[in-house]
């Protein structure tokens, strides 16, 4: 092969300069990459980092991934439901609860239900949390069959998985209370 010019690029860095990063506090690692938690939070409170500028790989649909929150929601709302002047009842569960969000380290978030008061039919379920998009299938297809959480609370779901945060929020819905609340 020939060539009039070649180039070698190794390594990227982050691109910071003139930010005022250090003026405001937020520590930086021997890369420049901003240090951030499990939130993307720097060390500066109310300041948050992703992408290019926080350690790990440097990729764009990674980037893209950072800000997307874990947010599902199917049906009506609790305000809509209000709004409408029926009679529900409403519950929610904790991740913090649930033995596979614990195991995983990813425990912030939570399943809600609301339901008729009367027959106990699905009116929304909204999953804020870990895998909230494939966990939120299951209330897609109960709502679809006309399925009451209660319903959803005699499912039997593996353990430890987070599909049992939802059969948790059914039961606290349908019976009062959830196993782990």
């Amino acid at each position: 092969m020939t060539a009039d010019v070649v180039l070698v690029s190794t390594g990227r860095r982050p691109f910071t300069q003139g930010l005022n990063l250090e003026g405001v506090g937020v520590i930086t690692d021997s890369r420049g990459c901003n240090v951030v938690d499990d939130h993307f939070q720097t060390t500066v409170p109310g300041i948050y980092a992703i992408g290019d500028v926080i350690p790990g790989p440097m990729l764009a649909h990674k980037a893209e991934e950072d800000c997307v929150a874990c947010v599902a929601s199917m049906g009506k709302t609790e305000e809509q439901v209000k709004a409408e002047g029926t009679d529900y009842k409403v519950s929610k569960f904790s991740f913090m609860a649930n033995s596979r969000a614990r195991s995983v380290d990813d425990t912030d978030g939570l399943v809600k239900f609301i339901a008729d008061a009367k027959t106990d039919k699905i009116l929304g379920a909204h999953i804020m949390g870990p895998n909230a998009g494939e966990l939120i299938g299951e209330c897609v297809l109960a709502m679809e069959y006309g399925a009451s959480s209660g319903d959803i609370a005699r499912t039997c779901n593996g353990h430890p998985t987070l599909s049992e945060a939802v059969k948790e929020a059914a039961m606290a819905t349908a019976f009062g209370k959830a196993i782990h609340s």
